[in-house]
């Protein structure tokens, strides 16, 4: 597929002699390139969390179906407001 872009001037003359110094062509070292950026930023997205999880048996008996308007104001009890 062919595209246009606007390469900052020493960057596409950089981009150049390297690409003609490696025998590649300057679409396949762009290519690579934006491949390289595109692996990294996507396996930066991929945070698996660890569930964290305690012992016991869940909510206290007084909050199993309060919701969280019955814990969060347990939380702030006695804080004012």
């Amino acid at each position: 597929m062919k595209t246009t872009i606007d390469i900052a001037s020493n960057i596409l003359k950089r981009s150049k002699d390297l690409a003609r110094h490696e025998h590649v062509t300057l679409r396949a070292l762009v290519e690579e390139g934006l491949d390289l950026v595109l692996e990294q930023r996507g396996a930066r997205r991929k945070v698996r969390l660890k569930p964290v999880t305690f012992r016991g048996r869940g909510l206290a008996r007084e909050y199993r179906h309060g919701g969280w308007t019955k814990i969060r104001e347990a939380a702030y009890e006695g804080r004012g407001g």
